[in-house]
């Protein structure tokens, strides 16, 4: 008998223990939240393009939508960057998740199911600002390019302009696009046969890709709770099959602009995800033991 109490005590140690290390965790995610929050002026970024000036000017982040840039985009249809609004919502939800834990009493076994949701909530806002690797493009950009309207004047059919995560950087990649089937000149032909003529080599120079020339509409938004940024609308809804043309990628030109804000979320998450595993640790030892 002795040694049951014993167990029963261990347990309600190890489960208040525990507890207080959710609060710190939910202290620690709300700062990841508040470095998202989209609080004016937000962070101008530098987007020049390495050694040479193909691409060069700037972007200005507002929480998880670009507002502004040197190219002239819409304040009313800010454009959203997937990857952000999913970390967004990982954060928002794993916030609340803790905030209901901690408002009410707990047992060891429902502390350790909230505990495995919130450690995938945190691997997967992880994996979102990692992104692909970096020897590789993300290819969302055949259905998720920003619209044209985003643009003044707005962007034609054969220019992609796609965002997105890598390593806690914005990327922003533009491609040039062929039609498959566009009408080459003789002289270019001929060009192209002697050599006088050459492609500009790059990984995606001869594969054929499915565009969406009309983009993701991710300048709608739903409507969300008062903590919620506008979440983008569904790409695929209004997708017409008449937009998706089969195109050549002629020229691709990659920039890349590290976000200190994101830079630290990633640290802090790598940090939490490493106090969250301890905890999980301590807590399924004692479960194992009353088992």
């Amino acid at each position: 008998m002795l040694i049951y109490f014993d167990k029963a005590r261990e347990l309600d140690w190890i489960v208040n223990e525990t507890l207080e290390l959710c609060r710190d965790l939910k202290h620690g995610l709300e700062d990841c939240y508040a470095l998202l929050a989209p609080i004016d002026p937000g962070s101008t970024l530098v987007m020049s393009t390495p050694r040479n000036e193909k691409v060069k000017g700037t972007l200005t982040r507002v929480g998880t939508r670009i507002v502004k840039g040197t190219l002239s985009l819409s304040h009313n249809d800010a454009i959203h960057i997937q990857g952000l609004d999913a970390l967004h919502n990982h954060l928002n939800q794993s916030i609340d998740l803790l905030a209901i834990t901690l408002s009410k009493p707990q047992d060891a076994r429902s502390l350790s199911s909230t505990l495995s949701i919130l450690a995938d909530s945190i691997n997967d806002s992880s994996a979102l600002l990692k992104g692909p690797p970096l020897t590789e493009s993300d290819p969302a950009w055949q259905m998720c390019s920003s619209p044209p309207y985003h643009f003044t004047p707005p962007l034609g059919p054969n220019l992609s302009f796609y965002l997105g995560l890598q390593e806690s950087c914005i990327i922003l990649w533009l491609r040039a696009l062929e039609p498959v089937h566009a009408h080459v000149h003789f002289g270019t032909k001929l060009g192209l046969a002697f050599g006088t003529v050459r492609r500009l080599e790059h990984d995606e120079m001869d594969t054929v890709f499915r565009y969406n020339t009309q983009g993701s509409d991710t300048g709608s938004s739903k409507r969300g709770s008062a903590r919620h940024t506008p979440e983008p609308g569904s790409s695929a809804a209004g997708m017409d099959s008449n937009d998706i043309q089969e195109v050549y990628v002629r020229e691709k030109v990659r920039v890349e602009s590290a976000d200190p804000s994101l830079i630290s979320i990633q640290s802090k998450l790598s940090y939490l995800s490493h106090m969250l595993g301890q905890a999980r640790r301590n807590i399924a030892e004692v479960l194992n033991v009353d088992s």
